[in-house]
């Protein structure tokens, strides 16, 4: 290597004999020629070649003479001033087994202590040998830099199904709150008699088909079970699952509002209203029942008031729906967004087309319903607006039941389905543990 060589000859501690170190000035150490009488070996040879690349803190490479690797020497010193050298013997000749020319590696431990308490003697012989001092040059020459990292959270999409449960049970008192305003309103709609419908443009160029309502119910029901199985399937549904219960909810509480503030006349005069009940309360409880086990559907025969008009329950479900589908649904899967998307278009289409409802109800769902599913969308998938002084959306009056139900979730959503298999083997697993839990 054309470098400049130096020998020279010391001792070692007892028991080890004596060694020659040779050492270059490229930055490399050997110490060869060694003899040990310990343990059973004799005419033993250390080879230990070091080179200046550190493997980890006070840990570096160790080699043999000939570039093989045989191990890892480490050099430790605590605040005892305990020092521990760990290296390699390469022996041509075993007492134990007295067999010559048979080469093989075993591991020496030599520790070096200099305890407070008698120890005076052996540190010196510590600060003397140049194995000792080749390291400690070695140990000064490994630079490294220590980067903190900060610790990550070990969750950063927790389940937290009791928010769940908590927007579940919002979602289900706004719609019995809205039977409850739909029986109030009914009292209050004027007969058709007195007050004809309202003109409307579509209307008056659209004349009404009887069937195309029940085209609406039947793709809104098509919808919301398409969403249903595919929420089941989805693996962060908890999260998936309180995002559309607070959105029903509050579009529901919103429409209560609208009808209660003002009440339209019936759009129709084909619409069929039952006869009001004025001061029957139990009667009014009756309907409220009845409209609550039908779905509010006309299919199912469960509505006959009028008054909710303004604006569309059926938009709403329609939309959301269609919202919710194509937002937690891959990208590749466009003929399934597209079929949907005719299902939801044409089931709106059909509400006007039977003129079970003004353009001005629809529209006005349409918008709401967009609007405040992409405000709610933003805020969970930019993380970055949280908190910032200047996001007018943070002033909506919901801001702080969002930051409830998405305080913990510190990411994305991404888009993971399970497998039915998987499903059913995981809700067999937590039958058994609610089963094991209940037998102790």
């Amino acid at each position: 290597m054309g470098c400049k060589e130096r020998r020279g000859e010391e001792a070692w501690p007892q028991k080890l004999g004596s060694f020659t170190e040779k050492t270059s000035v490229c930055g490399e150490e050997e110490s060869d020629g060694g003899e040990a009488k310990r343990g059973g070996w004799k005419n033993s040879t250390f080879r230990l070649k070091t080179v200046s690349r550190c493997q980890s803190v006070g840990s570096c490479a160790a080699f043999c003479g000939s570039g093989r690797f045989l191990g890892r020497k480490r050099w430790e010193t605590d605040e005892h001033r305990h020092s521990q050298v760990s290296f390699l013997m390469t022996s041509s000749e075993s007492q134990n087994e007295g067999r010559e020319g048979n080469e093989k590696v075993e591991t020496q431990t030599v520790t070096f202590s200099a305890a407070s308490k008698g120890g005076g003697r052996l540190s010196g012989l510590l600060k003397q040998n140049p194995l000792v001092q080749s390291l400690s040059r070695l140990q000064r020459r490994c630079d490294y830099t220590k980067i903190s990292m900060p610790e990550e959270r070990a969750n950063h999409l927790p389940n937290e199904w009791w928010k769940t449960g908590v927007a579940f049970l919002y979602a289900i008192f706004n719609l019995i709150f809205t039977t409850v305003v739909i029986t109030i309103v009914h009292e209050r709609v004027p007969d058709k008699s007195v007050s004809p419908p309202l003109p409307d443009k579509f209307f008056d160029y659209v004349d009404r088909v009887p069937w195309a309502f029940t085209v609406t119910e039947t793709n809104g029901l098509i919808l919301v079970g398409f969403w249903l199985v595919q929420w089941i399937l989805l693996k962060h549904k908890a999260i998936v699952g309180r995002r559309c219960f607070f959105l029903i909810g509050t579009l529901y509480m919103y429409r209560c509002i609208t009808m209660y503030i003002t009440t339209l006349p019936v759009p129709g005069k084909h619409m069929v209203c039952a006869p009001k009940l004025y001061n029957d309360s139990v009667g009014k409880i009756w309907r409220i029942l009845r409209l609550l086990s039908g779905g509010g559907l006309s299919i199912t025969s469960s509505h006959l008031m009028c008054g909710d008009f303004l604006y569309s329950g059926h938009t709403v479900m329609l939309t959301l729906a269609y919202l919710f589908i194509k937002e937690y649904s891959p990208r590749w899967m466009w003929w399934y967004h597209w079929f949907c998307w005719l299902l939801c278009a044409s089931g709106v289409v059909c509400i006007l087309v039977a003129h079970e409802h003004y353009s001005i109800d629809v529209l006005i769902a349409y918008i709401a319903t967009t609007r405040i599913f992409w405000w709610y969308h933003t805020m969970a998938n930019t993380h970055e607006l949280r908190g910032v002084p200047n996001n007018y959306l943070s002033r909506t009056w919901w801001n702080p039941v969002f930051n409830f139900l998405e305080g913990n979730v510190q990411t994305t959503v991404p888009l993971v389905f399970l497998s039915p298999l998987a499903l059913l083997s995981s809700c067999r697993q937590r039958y058994r543990m609610v089963e094991g839990s209940r037998d102790e």
